[in-house]
């Protein structure tokens, strides 16, 4: 029998979706929760594991130890933003339970394996990018040597074994719904812009684009693509759709979901006869035949990263994609039905007040149906984290997230504090949906739906309180800048 092994993902701050299948860990505006489809893949590997997701689940720090009490090895999903909080969480766990081992799990380790053991003695050792089978070799008694991809301590120095090549055969990996439908409750997970209840899972890994910002391919799931046969995704939509007829959407949470036309047209000839609601990931050179070919096998919903309606801002991040390409995939989707939730991304290179009023002009011209907005966030091991560092944007007073887990902004540029990128967000969001058009989409859906009704509300209420935070920083940063700068009284 191999180690009795719990996969955590970890509690942390208040609504913190912070890894093990969110690409952007933080505490949402609006509370959200993705599976942590990661960690669910060598969970399926091994008799008698568990998946517990703490976040989702509202599992306390107190509950989590108690169960990790039970268990002789805890792989741990951890995040940059929540990392000192889950050293400390494993070092309780420790001394409680002395012979469990620990290891860490995720992009942040996977970048600063060295510094993450130093941190916290409690971790025994940490997986570098895709953990699958390191963590299940372990678990099955291989000695730590013998394991690729894995960086522990020795006689007083960290050892680095040889880096583990990427799985190419993803239909060999068992599938997450058998996981989710075992350890998950279906219904604690909830997106705004997704059908409630929703289960989403992978049938890619890697993206070969080159944005600088994004941070599970320069650390996790690597550039290079590779696909699940489409008989494997259908042979598990089949059973997913039996196991919980009452989720209303599945969403292929891939990296890039469509970037190959031929398989996706394949796959969508599969998808089809089961009759399925889905969403996906999309980028924006998708041509009208294959948007035309999911539409007509049950896509509902693309998430598309429009990032900025600025194109020398879109070159600077390596997006691989132009303006006009992104209007003319809109209108494609407008014509077909297909409901847009577009991503944008203030603070990126070359930003400006000239552009920043170029992305919300351009946001407001495409029209979709919802957006979310955040602060440009450099992780380690992106190359937009390089690019800040040297260049000395990075604010040196400013953390990550706040003591809540929210986005702060902490790269500025000349001529364009971080406040001020700040306040934009806000005025982003008003500018979008205070428009007659946006106004007249969410008074229609709370009007002809009662759940729907009572969702936004709770929504809005989250919103308005992220708001008020996030005003309160920018108000008190700028009160501390004016009295740094302020000359002193001159004395009598």
């Amino acid at each position: 029998m191999p180690l009795k092994t719990l996969f955590l993902n970890p509690p942390s701050f208040e609504n913190f979706d912070g890894g093990a299948g969110s690409r952007w860990p933080a505490t949402r505006e609006i509370e959200s929760y993705w599976y942590p489809v990661w960690l669910a893949y060598p969970t399926g590997m091994l008799e008698g594991a568990r998946l517990l997701d703490a976040p989702s689940h509202h599992v306390s720090a107190e509950e989590t130890i108690k169960i990790a009490h039970d268990y002789e090895f805890l792989v741990l999903f951890t995040s940059t933003p929540g990392f000192p909080g889950d050293i400390g969480l494993a070092k309780a766990i420790k001394e409680v339970n002395p012979a469990i081992k620990i290891a860490f799990v995720g992009p942040h380790v996977t970048v600063l394996p060295e510094r993450s053991l130093k941190d916290c003695p409690a971790i025994d050792f940490v997986c570098r990018k895709e953990f699958d089978y390191s963590v299940v070799e372990f678990a099955q008694g291989k000695p730590l040597d013998e394991i690729l991809g894995i960086s522990y301590r020795s006689n007083g120095s960290v050892v680095h074994t040889p880096d583990r090549p990427q799985i190419e055969d993803l239909d060999s990996l068992p599938h997450v719904t058998d996981v989710y439908r075992r350890d998950l409750d279906v219904k604690r997970y909830n997106v705004p812009f997704l059908l409630y209840p929703y289960v989403s899972l992978y049938t890619t890994r890697g993206c070969p684009a080159q944005c600088t910002f994004c941070l599970w391919p320069q650390t996790l799931s690597g550039h290079p693509w590779r696909k699940r046969s489409t008989n494997d995704v259908a042979r598990e939509m089949a059973k997913a759709k039996e196991y919980w007829p009452g989720v209303k959407e599945f969403f292929f949470d891939d990296d890039t979901f469509n970037i190959q036309k031929a398989r996706t047209v394949e796959l969508c000839s599969k998808l089809k006869p089961l009759n399925l609601t889905w969403s996906c990931t999309s980028r924006v050179t998708t041509d009208y035949e294959t948007l035309k070919a999911m539409k007509d096998a049950g896509c509902r919903l693309l998430i598309v990263g429009y990032e900025s309606g600025d194109q020398q801002i879109l070159k600077n991040i390596k997006k691989g994609a132009t303006i006009e390409r992104a209007r003319q995939f809109t209108k494609d989707c407008h014509k077909l039905g297909l409901v847009v939730h577009g991503d944008f991304i203030l603070g990126l290179p070359g930003e400006t007040r000239e552009t920043i009023r170029n992305t919300i002009d351009f946001a407001k011209e495409l029209d979709v149906e919802t957006i979310q907005v955040s602060v440009a966030h450099a992780y380690p091991g992106t190359e937009l984290y390089d690019y800040a560092m040297k260049s000395g944007f990075m604010v040196a007073d400013t953390k990550m997230v706040d003591e809540g887990g929210h986005q702060m902004a902490h790269i500025q540029y000349p001529g364009l504090p971080a406040d001020e990128i700040m306040e934009s967000v806000h005025r982003f969001y008003d500018e979008y949906y205070f428009r007659p058009k946006a106004v007249y989409r969410i008074l229609r859906k709370a009007a002809f739906d009662g759940g729907e009704r009572k969702r936004l509300y709770k929504e809005a209420k989250s919103f308005l309180k992220l708001r008020a935070s996030r005003n309160k920083w920018v108000k008190e940063k700028r009160e501390k800048e004016n009295s740094a700068t302020a000359p002193e009284p001159v004395k009598a």
